[in-house]
């Protein structure tokens, strides 16, 4: 029951607010605060109650107990200390058209805001990745998208390249009741304009050079679904009248044909440029365009609702996982980052860098310093790991002893040869591996002229280390 409810034991005053509700066309009913509480357990109204301020307390009580019902108050709550939030609105008497339109709006506006609903909204299009987010813009597109997929009515999206204009269009059509029907993409931009008669509304055989057989349009192919126009500013003007002649008649004719063919189909169409500019210009039609633009829809550029960029991100990484079982992760610095960057590629732009990602860094996690470097916008300190010297040494030896396998002569200048194989006599590890790396810090020390930091970077250690190693060989200049 889509009602108002006056609830007063105030019988004057029912009669006086019924008289103005029914006056506004809409249709209420009136209940004492006896039954009233049972009435709202039963049936709650879709519009707003109407409560009587004379009882203050019960007043507040009644409103309390429906948190989720936008509740009008007729006359004042002075006497209390606090005024529940769902009293949306304060009515003094006598009641004006005015005060109570206003406050049945406020009501309309709590019903339709509240957080359970704008929840539901969202989970019926989580599937269309672009209008993932919390932001105000793209919870104004879909709830736009809601409202006009159940009408034939056509659509005009309008947004920069790579908001998700075609990822709108999708919505209204999946929403509607064509969703069993066909979706039929065209980009006008992309097919010369001597072809897109042809593309559009079919050709019969012969009707000129090439064509060898009768062939559909798209028009033809969308029929009883929606024909989505993509570009629709860089169609050709000869084409336009056609578009129009279509759009008002509601029939056409393939190219070399003289058969009407009937036309079920809904249009939207989508463009990056401005039209009324096109219109001044002479670019674009005025009746096509007031034709078109039945219902506008504003898709957001990415830098506009920024605070949508990390379910963004998590919706393109689960997506790309499902299809190339690849992934990746992000640290908060990263998100941050990704945040200040002005995204003049809109969403296509983060989809193409998070794919590119998961590439570079498969299974890992992405922080500042990973991002190509137009995207790094906040400062960083890259890390540098700090290796235990034993670990440094090992690997130089073994780096060492690996490298000698392909040098089969060694000048005088060079350290002892490294063994490939062990002597039949034996050897004495330690004192081999002494001398060796003695031999090796005196060469280092010897090329950089006894300077030991240069000497400690040429070996790959820290210079503390090779002071310890200098000290405990006697290694000096003199």
């Amino acid at each position: 029951m889509n009602h108002i409810l006056i609830i007063s034991d105030n019988e004057t005053r029912k009669q006086n607010l019924q008289t103005v509700i029914q006056f506004l066309g809409e249709q209420c009913l009136s209940l004492p605060f006896s039954s009233a509480l049972e009435q709202l357990k039963r049936t709650q109204p879709n519009a707003s109650v109407l409560i009587d301020g004379e009882n203050p307390e019960l007043a507040k009580d009644v409103s309390a107990r429906f948190p989720s019902l936008p509740f009008v108050l007729i006359g004042t709550l002075s006497a209390l200390s606090e005024k529940p939030a769902n009293i949306v609105s304060n009515v003094l008497e006598p009641v004006t058209y005015t005060d109570l339109t206003q406050s049945l709006h406020r009501c309309q506006e709590y019903s339709k805001r509240q957080p359970m609903r704008a929840s539901n909204a969202q989970n019926k299009t989580r599937l269309f990745r672009s209008l993932v987010g919390k932001s105000d813009q793209i919870q104004a597109v879909r709830q736009l998208i809601e409202q006009v997929a159940p009408t034939d009515a056509n659509v005009l999206v309008l947004g920069e390249s790579g908001t998700g204009k075609e990822v709108v269009a999708r919505n209204v059509h999946y929403l509607s009741e064509r969703r069993d029907g066909p979706f039929i993409p065209v980009n006008c931009g992309a097919i010369p304009g001597e072809l897109l008669e042809s593309e559009l509304f079919g050709h019969e055989k012969g009707s000129f050079t090439g064509a060898v057989n009768s062939r559909k349009g798209r028009f033809e192919l969308a029929e009883g679904g929606t024909l989505f126009l993509d570009e629709i500013g860089d169609m050709p003007l000869q084409m336009q009248v056609k578009l129009l002649r279509v759009l008002q008649e509601r029939t056409y004719e393939r190219v070399g044909g003289n058969k009407a063919i009937q036309c079920n189909v809904r249009v939207i169409a989508a463009t990056h440029r401005n039209l009324e500019d096109m219109i001044s210009d002479g670019g674009f039609r005025e009746d096509l365009y007031y034709r078109l633009n039945v219902f506008p829809i504003d898709s957001p550029a990415l830098r506009e609702r920024k605070e949508d960029i990390p379910l963004l991100l998590q919706e393109l990484v689960t997506r790309i996982e499902g299809e190339h079982e690849r992934s990746v992760r992000f640290t908060d610095d990263a998100i941050a980052s990704l945040m200040e960057h002005p995204w003049p590629g809109n969403v296509r732009e983060l989809s193409n860098l998070v794919e590119r990602l998961t590439i570079l860094f498969p299974g890992q996690i992405v922080d500042v310093q990973d991002l190509p470097e137009k995207y790094r916008h906040l400062d960083f300190q890259p890390y540098e790991p700090d290796y235990p010297e034993e670990l440094l040494e090992r690997e130089a030896l073994n780096a060492l002893f690996a490298g000698s396998d392909d040098d089969d002569e060694q000048s005088e200048s060079d350290a002892p040869a490294a063994m490939t194989s062990l002597p039949p006599e034996g050897v004495n590890l330690k004192e081999y591996l002494s001398d060796l790396e003695i031999n090796m810090i005196t060469q280092a020390l010897e090329q950089q002229d006894w300077v030991v930091a240069r000497a400690a970077d040429v070996l790959g250690m820290r210079r503390t280390t090779l002071v310890e190693k200098m000290r405990k060989y006697n290694l000096s200049r003199d």
